[in-house]
């Protein structure tokens, strides 16, 4: 044991190092992330996808940077990264929609101006709708129009079409009128 610790030593303390880096990375980007959902009052299960995500890149580069760490040439690990990621790139062109609202709910929890209870109209000259929010997940938008009708809206089609405020807290206000 002694002997394969000093035989790779150089690489078991880069390997310490690297994770200790990337788990101070991942802290900072969730406390952030938790710090601007609070700070814009967004839904906990919100800032809880957006954890994910955070490992799911932490991950990511922590393969990449062991890999390195380890011995694998820069070329050789270019040309690994670049098969798998023409291989899933291939697989995802398939799904692309997925992918685009995924990245559509990440913009959403950064920069959306509207909350979960906030009653909105989406401009769309085909059928507009005028709705409530109920909740805000990592593909789509679930509204409830005042004929109780469920839509489930695409994440990314709500970043390309117009949305106006209609009545700020809907869920509040109607709570206080029923009281």
């Amino acid at each position: 044991m002694q002997e394969l610790f000093q035989l790779y030593q150089k690489e078991i303390t880069y390997t310490i190092a690297v994770i200790i880096i990337l788990l101070v990375f991942r802290f900072s980007l969730k406390t952030t992330a938790n710090k601007v959902g609070k700070r814009q009052d967004i839904n906990l299960a919100r800032i809880k996808l957006m954890f994910r995500y955070i490992n799911v890149l932490v991950i990511f580069i922590a393969i990449f940077l062991l890999l390195l760490v380890w011995g694998l040439e820069v070329s050789q690990l270019s040309l690994v990264f670049s098969s798998v990621f023409a291989v899933v790139g291939v697989a995802l062109f398939a799904v692309w929609s997925i992918l685009s609202n995924i990245t559509s709910g990440v913009i959403l929890f950064f920069s959306f101006p509207y909350k979960i209870g906030d009653q909105i109209k989406i401009h769309d000259k085909d059928a507009p709708i005028e709705a409530v929010i109920e909740d805000i997940k990592a593909f789509q938008l679930h509204l409830r129009t005042t004929d109780g009708e469920f839509i489930t809206y695409p994440n990314n089609l709500i970043l390309q079409k117009p949305v106006s405020l209609i009545k700020k807290d809907a869920f509040v206000d109607d709570d206080k009128d029923a009281l």
